[in-house]
């Protein structure tokens, strides 16, 4: 991994690690799998702290740029599928 997360100087430890946790499981799910319902929970918890559609779409896109993944892709797969695992 030679990338960073997208960070917010405004936001706390705590949610740093959130959102950090929020990417990983995005990365994961690239480049193995992950569970629905946790990818889910942290989005949830992604949003707690980016209410904002335009800042979320800001940070998702300083994350694909980094990284080649795309959260948005992802979250989208996740809340349309059935499936208990995500994988793409």
């Amino acid at each position: 991994m030679s990338y960073s997360y997208p960070m917010d100087e405004t936001w706390t430890t705590e949610e740093i690690v959130d959102v950090v946790n929020f990417f990983t499981l995005v990365e994961k799910a690239y480049e193995k799998n992950v569970r629905r319902t946790d990818l889910l929970h942290l989005y949830r918890r992604f949003k707690e702290i980016v209410p904002s559609k335009s800042r979320e779409k800001q940070l998702f896109e300083e994350f694909r740029r980094s990284s080649g993944y795309s959260s948005y892709h992802v979250v989208k797969k996740a809340r349309e599928s059935e499936e208990t695992v995500i994988s793409m």
